[in-house]
């Protein structure tokens, strides 16, 4: 079969939210949410040939094995191509041929708790939570103004910048742009959250506005309150380090060697802060202040991160204000977005995903939004998005 010169073949991922265009390695990723949900799958640095190309015809595989999801896409010109050929285009067309072969689609993530909960619970991370929560209570009683304050500090590096401003605003949703050293150290931030790498996080959120309060999403109020709050990070096998399962949902991160790392070495750099704390602590207080200081910097500060981060999940589905008619159950939750720095406006948020700001009104605070506005005056944030909308008529996002 011959088809028009040239030709791009791409991915098709069924229920996708995201296209993804691969730019000069120099720029930014461009995601947004889009329908219908396509992800070009052209290598970088490619080079075209001229015509005839021809495709073989692959044997369709035996039943029970992957479906083939591929389909090829032609353009009329060598203009509309979406890579550029680093080849003149001769006059002729040449003899050299390319075979193009059907590449098996990835394994399909399941989520939800029809489709976890029936593994049961996970030993590991259930004796994590625990150990953690035990040492959160334990560190109650070895309180000090000066463990309080490094908890705050390192509670605003992993939560606010850490989870808001770089995990959720910018890899998810790239509602701003930074280079990529500012990423990168926003990233490791973010793993002293404990809430794993970035391919993880990123993947397991755009499931969840894709499926939000349906089927499949991995955290709604609709399967209980306490499923979608912690019930669904104890159940069923972990994903941490399972980049290539997850890489359909975050395909712009599986490119980026350092958060392929990351990803796979989430719990390094929370360890590394353990191990500073207790060096520090013991070298300025003693044995006692060494092992309170991981109490109050690590375990109690995590805790809290965590459940804070879990209301977002839960009660900014359940209680609150909606300010926009989406499709789920989104809500504007006040306090929550003070123990979150403006996670809380999250019907806002669902409303426009693509947003950096997620309060939208004078009274609706967003630290973590002053903190991409203060990046920005200083050069390292640009491209900010913020949502416009008609406060007397106010809609989603493409509606």
């Amino acid at each position: 079969m011959k088809l028009p010169f040239p030709v791009i073949c791409s991915a098709v991922l069924p229920n996708e939210l995201w296209q993804c265009n691969q730019q000069d390695e120099s720029d930014d990723l461009d995601v947004q949410p889009r329908t219908p949900f396509v992800i070009s799958n052209v290598a970088p640095n490619a080079v075209l040939t001229t015509p005839p190309i021809q495709f073989r015809q692959e044997v369709p595989p035996p039943r029970g094995s992957f479906q083939q999801m591929a389909t090829v896409t032609t353009v009329s010109s060598p203009e509309d191509a979406s890579i550029d050929s680093t080849e003149p285009i001769p006059a002729q067309p040449s003899l050299r041929t390319s075979t193009a072969k059907a590449v098996p689609a990835r394994l399909e993530i399941k989520l939800g708790r029809a489709a976890t909960v029936g593994e049961g619970l996970n030993a590991l991370t259930l004796t994590i939570m625990i150990l953690f929560h035990a040492g959160a209570l334990a560190a109650l009683f070895m309180f000090t103004w000066q463990r309080l304050a490094v908890m705050a500090v390192l509670y605003i590096l992993a939560i606010n910048v850490g989870i808001g401003m770089c995990y959720h605003r910018l890899l998810t949703h790239r509602g701003y742009h930074t280079p990529k050293w500012v990423e990168y150290i926003m990233a490791v931030c973010a793993t002293l959250s404990l809430e794993g790498g970035p391919i993880f996080w990123v993947s397991t959120h755009r499931v969840h506005h894709q499926m939000s309060d349906q089927e499949g999403d991995p955290h709604t109020p609709r399967e209980g309150a306490w499923w979608a709050h912690a019930g669904w990070v104890l159940f069923g096998s972990a994903l941490h380090d399972q980049t290539e399962i997850l890489a359909r949902y975050s395909p712009d991160l599986k490119r980026d060697r350092f958060h392929v790392w990351l990803s796979k070495y989430h719990w390094l750099p929370l360890a590394v802060s353990g191990i500073v704390l207790f060096a520090g602590g013991w070298l300025w207080g003693g044995l006692k202040n060494g092992i309170a200081m991981v109490l109050w910097g690590v375990l109690l500060r995590v805790t809290l991160g965590l459940h804070a981060t879990w209301l977002v999940n839960s009660a900014t589905h359940l209680w609150g204000s909606r300010r926009f008619e989406t499709r789920d159950d989104s809500r504007n939750n006040w306090w929550v977005a003070l123990l979150t720095g403006g996670e809380g406006w999250h019907n806002n948020h669902h409303a426009h995903p693509v947003s950096a700001r997620h309060g939208l009104a004078w009274y609706e605070i967003d630290p973590n939004f002053w903190g991409i506005w203060l990046l920005s005056k200083i050069g390292l944030a640009k491209k900010i998005q913020v949502a416009k909308f008609d406060p007397e008529n106010p809609k989603p996002a493409g509606l």
